[in-house]
Parts: C-alpha cells; sequence; structure tokens
C-alpha cells in the first residue's frame, strides 16, 4: 500500500461546492488543507450533472449557472493551495493515537493512505443512482431519449421534450429549456410541487404545457424515441404526445456507502452532527447534503455556512489557543500564504 507520513490539519472529503467553500475557509484559518474526491474533477454534482442549470440560492448572484459558479469557487479554493487528490474514493477510516496525537487514516481505492488530524466530510448525499421508472423497454432509450441529467442544453435543440416530476430539477429545467426546446410538456402525478414558488409560478406563466395528475405510461420509437403515452391518473385516460426526448427528475436513490462503517451515526439517511457540526467522533466534521442535524435545510447558501463552522471549530481542537471566531476577513491585514 502506498502511503506518505505528510500530515494535514483538515482533509475535505467532496468537491462540490461545499466542498470547495470549505477548502478555501481553511485556507483563511492556515489550516494545511487536502481534497480528496472520488471524481475526476473538481465541481461535484454541479459539473457532472447540472453543469447548464441555473442556480438561484446563492447569495451575491440573482441566478448563475452551475458550471460557472463550480469555476469561481475552485479557482477561490486553488488561490489558497490545497492538495488536490482526485478519483480516489475513501473505502476505510482509521484512527491512530501514539498517545501524543491522535491522527486519522484514509485509505482509498488506489491503495494510498492518506493522514490527516481532522476530517470535513461534505460529499453530497453519497453514491447515488437516479430513481427509475418500471416501463418495459425504456433502458432500451436510456441516453438515447431517455435522459435523467442534462448535461449540455443543446442536446435538446428544437426538439419536443416531455418532463417528469414535480421538484426543482424538474421545473427548473422545462424553464431552463425554454430558449432550446420547440416544445416542452411537463407532467406531474400530483397538483402540488415541491420546488420553489417562484418557479412554480413562472411555470404556470410561460408556455410550457403543464398537465398535473398525469404519469407515464409508455414510450415508444424504432431506433430513436418517438411517442409517450401518458395518462391521468384520476380518470385513466390516455393520451399520446409525439417527443423526441424524455428527462426524468424523480430524484435519486442515495448510499453513504463505506462511510457507513465508520462508526459515525447515521440518522434520516444523513450523519449526525450538533451546532459545531462535530459527528460523535471527535475530529470528524460534516457540512452540506450529507449532514443531518435539527432544523437541516438542504442549500448549497446554508452548506457554505455548515462548512465555515466545520472549519472553525476544527481549527480551535487541533489549536485550543486559537478563536472559534477567527475575526471578520475584511480586518485581515493579508491572506494566508
Amino acid at each position: 500500500m502506498e502511503s506518505t507520513r505528510d500530515v494535514f490539519d483538515v482533509t475535505i472529503i467532496g468537491s462540490g461546492p461545499v466542498g470547495l467553500y470549505g477548502a478555501f475557509y481553511a485556507g483563511l484559518r492556515g489550516m494545511k488543507t487536502k481534497i480528496l474526491d472520488a471524481l475526476p474533477q473538481l465541481g461535484g454534482q454541479l459539473v457532472t450533472l447540472y453543469p447548464e442549470k441555473y442556480i438561484y440560492d446563492v447569495a451575491g448572484f440573482q441566478k448563475i449557472l452551475a458550471k460557472d459558479l463550480a469555476k469561481n469557487l475552485i479557482e477561490q479554493a486553488l488561490s489558497l493551495n490545497p492538495t488536490v487528490c482526485l478519483e480516489e474514493k475513501v473505502t476505510a477510516l482509521k484512527t491512530l493515537d501514539d498517545g501524543l496525537s491522535k491522527l486519522f487514516e484514509l485509505v482509498t481505492d488506489k491503495g494510498r493512505s492518506h493522514f490527516t488530524k481532522s476530517v470535513i466530510l461534505t460529499a453530497g448525499i453519497g453514491a447515488f443512482k437516479p430513481k427509475k421508472l418500471e416501463i418495459p423497454g425504456i433502458e432500451t432509450y436510456e441516453g438515447n431519449g431517455i435522459f435523467y441529467f442534462v448535461n449540455e442544453k443543446k442536446v435538446f435543440s428544437d426538439k419536443e421534450i416531455l418532463i417528469v416530476g414535480g421538484g426543482d430539477s424538474a421545473v427548473d429545467w422545462a424553464l431552463n429549456l425554454l430558449d432550446t426546446a420547440k416544445k416542452i410538456t411537463l407532467i406531474h402525478r400530483r397538483d402540488q410541487f415541491r420546488a420553489h414558488e417562484e418557479s412554480v409560478k413562472e411555470l404556470m406563466l410561460s408556455p410550457i404545457e403543464v398537465r398535473t395528475f398525469h404519469e407515464l405510461k409508455l414510450i415508444r420509437g424504432n431506433s430513436k424515441l418517438e411517442e409517450a403515452v401518458i395518462f391521468d391518473n384520476r380518470t385513466l385516460e390516455e393520451k399520446n404526445l409525439k417527443v423526441d426526448a424524455v428527462i426524468l427528475n424523480l430524484g435519486f436513490h442515495a448510499d453513504l456507502g463505506p462511510v457507513r462503517e465508520w462508526g459515525l451515526v447515521i440518522e434520516k439517511g444523513g450523519i449526525k452532527v450538533n451546532y459545531r457540526m462535530e459527528t460523535n467522533v471527535q475530529g470528524i466534521f460534516a457540512a452540506g447534503d450529507v449532514a443531518n442535524h435539527p432544523g437541516k435545510l438542504k442549500l448549497i447558501s446554508t452548506g457554505f455556512g455548515e462548512v465555515a463552522t466545520a472549519v472553525n471549530f476544527a481549527k480551535n481542537l487541533l489549536d485550543p489557543a486559537s478563536r472559534v471566531f477567527p475575526g471578520h476577513s475584511s480586518d485581515m491585514r493579508s491572506l494566508p500564504s
């Protein structure tokens, strides 16, 4: 097994928006920082799932494309020179204690060991797979008419699209593709949406055909997708739609994977933390979607605050002489080198 005894103050697992901001903030506190991520590039879900989707709940931006937000966060994080290790999935965590200091050894699927004094988990909802509909032959069209994510809007240029779902992703993509698609129909099995109120209002005022109490029953086509059969779940009345593409926004099946074996308390599918963002294991913190606490809101904006909290308490844990509250950044004479 390859290893180095180079010890970091904090290792952040995950390089999504929360992890990237955490790396930057740790740099502000003068901490020797490492980012570990199983993905091949920095940015997390912002770049892997929806790079061309607008983000509306980040302070300072009325709206910003996910890929642009990721670019800004990456530049900010790298400005303070953290060590970055990509395409490495942490498979095991070991606690080392020589009587003088406590260290964590993070073992990855590459056969490498990383040593750190503290850990901040920001790996979103963990490994995830999109929820799928049990419709005969649907796998045949996956990537060729059936989509779960939108990586490039131009794929849907001048196409007739059916979007299935009632959450933020479904509503946002319907609105975001208005300038790209030829026609958009959105169906939802209920008449209540799980999306931001302003987005739903915009949806209802748009030229998008919205059909509530409707579900997808069948898809048809020859070499490519050509038709979808939807039905009213109150009357069972069916309707055939000419479609070139179907986007299924039905949520995800999340799996924390090896993290479940680390001795952390798991609650409601997330890692239980206190107000300091500490887990039940001293030195291990969690922030963002992976963390769970009373009053939890799964927003990027709240994740930023959570990871800043985690960093400040991690700093104080490693250096009790330091203050938890470091003062306002505007009062700093210069950034740490």
